[in-house]
């Protein structure tokens, strides 16, 4: 990317990108929230994250169990798990349009309130029907960009994704534990217990951090969007005199997730991300039940050795957000762009997807494809080979995602939450289809040639990358051009139209 790249795609939009990009320009400082309140939001936001693919890998370690108990195949029982997948990807593209409107508060209390039901009618049902339904309604259980600049977004993400990227070994941990000396009707009273405490602290302490609502920090929110700690102190002294913003309730909008999908700029990237999670998700599907038969390991022990995966993940959520920063500088001082760290800066003029994707690495399909091809001869003697590929996937997806979904949201900075849930709607149907399939590849071509095909649809996603670093600041700067001309010719024909 030159110089005469970047200045010419930013000649493109002058001053109409104000308008595209209004509400990340107005606030001056970005945001007023303490360096305490920001840590605090993000635990939060990464205790609240912990939830969704807990549930989905503490799950593992008992499908053996819950076959046996009710008296049903490992088929039907991985139909539950693509349930969970599918409604995991189906229910944020609502919410999170919900969530750019309402506020975050009022959508983590709701899914939370919805999330904790199921689990206690999952703990004390008794029948494969129910068991599916109850899946379903456990996948409806803030936004980073809220909070940090982009040129200081990569750690805050890798922060936040701390509690998503981990909780996939650490579930099975759990699930084996309690699997092995409870049964599997414990895990669901856990995580009723867990999410119970995680929604008095949202209830208690999440400060609500939608711009829409209340810019940077300083308008003071009302009603549910404001937490009950927030109504026990006085008036902050960063709160302005400005009318606090009354959200009103909209009818949920799934198109405008479904839009983002179809944006040149963002679908090579949600196509990788996808890839990737399909990947990931047919593994952790497939591992207890193949080191169960392969290594004679009972449900405790597969639940350990999710465990290199979580180290890896926590590992690689630190760092690479440590390196997405380092190379946002790297790129401002390539091309001559000034980091403004007070407001934050404007995106049109800045080749974003250069910064992002410029140490990305692409190693996760090649510890695919070693799993798959050697585990019928090396890896049946060795358990120690499957344990280190798991720490090489938990690094290297781990890093896939994190750039990836922080990408996302720089490319649609004014609706982050709207623009997460398009990568959860995407990741998650095609990782749906992934498991529905994954034990009929597996009963027909074995798992050395069904973890050769996991592995070569990773790579592919190479040059879909390339594609996204060549020519993607050119197909983001022609959509923003596109939105700002639509929107003054609706403004010309209903002049009472705003921004």
């Amino acid at each position: 990317m030159k110089l005469g790249d970047v200045e010419k795609s930013g000649e493109q939009l002058d001053s109409s990108n104000e308008q595209a990009q209004q509400s990340f320009n107005d606030c001056n400082p970005y945001s007023v929230l303490s360096k305490f309140t920001k840590r605090w939001t993000v635990f939060l936001i990464a205790l609240a994250g912990f939830f969704s693919p807990l549930s989905a890998n503490i799950y593992f370690p008992s499908l053996n169990y819950l076959a046996r108990d009710l008296d049903v195949s490992m088929e039907l029982i991985n139909l539950t798990i693509t349930a969970y997948l599918i409604c995991q990807g189906i229910v944020p593209s609502i919410v999170g349009d919900a969530a750019d409107n309402l506020g975050r508060r009022p959508v983590y209390i709701a899914a939370f309130v919805v999330y904790f039901v199921a689990n206690v009618g999952l703990a004390l049902q008794s029948s494969y029907p129910a068991l599916l339904v109850l899946r379903v309604l456990q996948s409806s259980g803030s936004s980073v960009a809220d909070l940090a600049p982009p040129h200081g977004r990569g750690k805050y993400v890798g922060a936040a994704l701390c509690g998503p990227n981990t909780a996939p070994s650490l579930g099975p941990v759990l699930g084996g534990v309690l699997a092995e000396r409870a049964s599997w009707r414990w895990i669901f009273w856990f995580l009723s217990i867990l999410s119970g405490l995680c929604l008095i602290l949202i209830l208690v302490g999440l400060p609500e951090t939608a711009r829409k609502l209340v810019g940077n920090g300083g308008i003071q929110p009302t009603g549910v969007n404001r937490s009950l700690l927030d109504c026990m102190q006085k008036p902050k002294a960063n709160h302005t005199t400005s009318r606090a913003i009354r959200p009103r309730f909209q009818a949920p909008n799934p198109i405008a997730c479904l839009r983002i999908v179809f944006h040149r700029d963002t679908a090579l990237v949600l196509l990788t991300n996808a890839i990737f999670y399909v990947n990931y998700s047919c593994v952790q599907a497939s591992l207890s039940t193949l080191l169960m038969d392969i290594y004679g390991l009972d449900a405790l022990q597969v639940g350990l050795t999710y465990l290199p995966y979580g180290i890896a993940c926590g590992i690689a959520s630190f760092l690479v957000g440590k390196i997405m920063d380092r190379d946002y500088r790297k790129t401002a001082a390539g091309v001559d762009f000034t980091v403004d760290k007070m407001k934050g800066d404007d995106l049109a003029r800045f080749p974003i997807e250069v910064a992002r994707l410029r140490s990305i690495g692409q190693g996760g399909e090649t510890s695919h494809t070693l799993f798959g091809r050697r585990k019928t001869n090396y890896l049946a003697k060795h358990l120690a080979a499957p344990l280190i590929l798991q720490f090489i996937c938990g690094l290297t997806v781990t890093g896939t995602f994190n750039v990836c979904n922080t990408l996302i949201v720089d490319l649609h900075p004014d609706r982050p939450a709207t623009a997460s849930a398009a990568v959860s709607i995407t990741r998650c149907s095609a990782a749906a289809i992934g498991v529905s399939v994954l034990q009929f590849i597996l009963d027909g071509r074995g798992p050395g040639w069904t973890f050769t095909l996991f592995g070569a649809l990773g790579a592919s996603t190479a040059p879909l990358l390339w594609m996204e670093y060549r020519w993607g600041m050119q197909w983001r700067t022609e959509r923003l051009a596109k939105m700002v001309k639509a929107m003054k010719e609706r403004k010309e024909r209903d002049p009472e139209i705003k921004g």
